[in-house]
């Protein structure tokens, strides 16, 4: 399978800084008088940047996809210098990838001698205060799509504390599928709900029996635009996080049957078999239907 992902042609780039808060992802920085793609983890390849170039330095790119491999990325991380890969390193401590940050600081350490910086040096930038607590707009994007794991047992002990109601099951943030990193740690291997919007306010019981113990993405396929990106992204965590299951949750509305289309989709032009419920729930928040497609 193929993923689109930008492009930067480095001769052309001016350094101007103004494709970076256009990322939404936050994988753009300008480093040593160059903007750089600090991860192609996070590149969603929707390319809302490309526009703000003023030099034409940005284009996409189709590449074949692969499991994220941080090793490949330090190989060409590693040559651009020292502000390079500690700002990459740091996004990834930023998003929480905690297993790629390790890998990517065995890297260094195996190829110590071949560096032109410190090892010591890379541990105290990355280690320091997060970026976005520095108060510069290049250094990343919507705090909103910022990878957050939650722990299931601190939440419960936190509502506890506060108001004795029920504890959410959410797992992670964020959630909208155009948001969503779909390369992310806690979607390999996992249970995958895709819920359509109003489900949530429909069903009294959405957290306790449909959203315990699965990653979630949400989406309206009425309302929200760029629905290719929503197939790309599907498809990537059918393919490549390797989801165990799907559960498509929407409402009994016409329109929401566009959803589970979009699903269906993902699952053929992915090429892998992934077990798909599809489940309607009815205005006044009765199942109606849950088969296995």
């Amino acid at each position: 399978m193929k993923r689109d992902i930008i492009s930067i042609d480095e001769d052309k780039c001016n350094g101007c800084g103004v494709c970076v808060p256009n990322c939404h992802e936050g994988a753009l920085q300008i480093i040593d008088g160059k903007v750089r793609l600090i991860s192609d983890l996070l590149c969603d390849g929707l390319g809302a940047c490309i526009g703000h170039c003023p030099e034409g330095a940005i284009t996409i790119e189709q590449r074949e996809s692969e499991p994220y491999d941080e090793i490949k990325v330090m190989e060409l991380m590693a040559p651009k210098g020292l502000n390079t890969v500690v700002a990459h390193l740091k996004h990834l401590k930023e998003h929480n990838e905690i297993s790629f940050l390790k890998q990517g600081m065995a890297y260094l350490i195996q190829h110590a001698a071949q560096l032109n910086f410190s090892i010591e040096d890379v541990k105290r930038a990355v280690h320091q205060q997060p970026a976005e607590d520095e108060g510069s707009a290049c250094n990343g994007g919507c705090p909103g799509s910022k990878t957050i794991v939650f722990n299931p047992n601190d939440l419960k002990m936190d509502t506890k504390k506060m108001n004795g109601s029920l504890p959410s099951e959410l797992r992670q943030w964020p959630v909208q599928l155009h948001l969503i990193n779909p390369a992310a740690s806690y979607f390999i291997g996992s249970d995958l709900l895709v819920a359509a919007d109003c489900t949530a306010f429909t069903l009294g019981d959405f957290h306790r029996n449909w959203l315990k113990g699965k990653s979630l993405v949400i989406a309206c396929p009425k309302l929200d635009q760029g629905k290719e990106i929503y197939l790309q992204k599907l498809t990537t965590l059918i393919e490549s996080s390797k989801v165990n299951t799907i559960t498509v949750l929407i409402m009994e509305v016409p329109c929401c049957g566009g959803l589970l289309s979009i699903v269906e989709m993902a699952v053929l032009k992915a090429g892998r078999k992934v077990p798909v419920k599809a489940v309607t729930v009815s205005i006044k928040g009765e199942i109606l239907g849950e088969d296995w497609i």
